[in-house]
């Protein structure tokens, strides 16, 4: 039985979904088992990543241009298994995202241009995760530019007429969040995701085992507290002028 203040996503497999996030693998860890079973579904999935991931290394001696490289690939084949329909990589600096305009016009034109029904995000008042982690401030600053681009500049025309004829995002699914509404059952799609995952071969520390287990657990926790085998949580938006 779900836990009270979490409700089971069951509405309709949504036509269009577009998920912005910072990171070539953010989408993966964080949301990568509900774009596998909505594109699986019939959903047109599409992944915009803002950032070339050229720093995600603890190795001095990396060359970053490189590692950027490896990473877009590494997007590539993970967008593959995941099947969705397409992706794209923005080309900021990793740990560079900054909630401005010009990030934020760049962001309604592509919301304009593919016009989705849901858009999936990192949410940006999740800040301390316990004790232990300090969210990214690139999740922050590009989960407050993609709420700003979606509500209100997408669907109102005066802001960033060139970018487009206005579009209105029905709802926004935050991940990664502190405060969750919403379970989205993956309980078919979790292996899809966890083969996605380990396809980001350039960010993995430990074995894929491991690295499968780890998700399986989380999973499991979410579903839990939804009352399925596996589940993932997110905080979702509807909105509403």
């Amino acid at each position: 039985m779900a836990l009270p203040g979490i409700r089971t996503w069951n509405e309709p497999t949504p036509a269009r979904v577009l998920a912005i996030y910072a990171h070539p693998d953010d989408p993966d860890v964080s949301c990568g088992g509900t774009l596998a079973r909505w594109a699986s579904e019939g959903s047109q999935v599409r992944i915009l990543i803002c950032t070339r991931g050229e720093k995600g290394s603890q190795d001095p001696d990396t060359d970053p241009d490189t590692l950027a490289s490896r990473r877009a690939t590494e997007v590539a084949d993970s967008a593959r298994i995941l099947g969705v329909a397409g992706h794209e990589i923005l080309g900021y600096g990793d740990g560079e995202l900054v909630n401005d305009a010009e990030l934020r016009e760049r962001l309604v034109e592509r919301i304009r241009s593919f016009r989705p029904d849901v858009v999936v995000a990192p949410d940006p008042t999740a800040v301390f995760f316990g004790s232990s982690y300090v969210n990214h401030h690139d999740h922050r600053e590009l989960g407050f530019a993609v709420l700003d681009a979606c509500y209100p500049a997408a669907y109102s025309p005066l802001y960033f007429p060139a970018a487009g004829s206005p579009h209105r995002v029905h709802a926004i699914f935050l991940s990664g969040t502190l405060e969750p509404d919403t379970a989205v059952d993956v309980s078919g799609s979790l292996e899809c995701k966890i083969r996605a995952l380990t396809a980001h071969e350039s960010q993995l520390r430990a074995d894929a085992h491991v690295i499968g287990e780890a998700l399986r657990e989380r999973a499991a926790d979410a579903g839990a507290r939804a009352g399925m085998e596996f589940a993932e949580e997110f905080r979702v938006i509807r909105v509403v002028a």
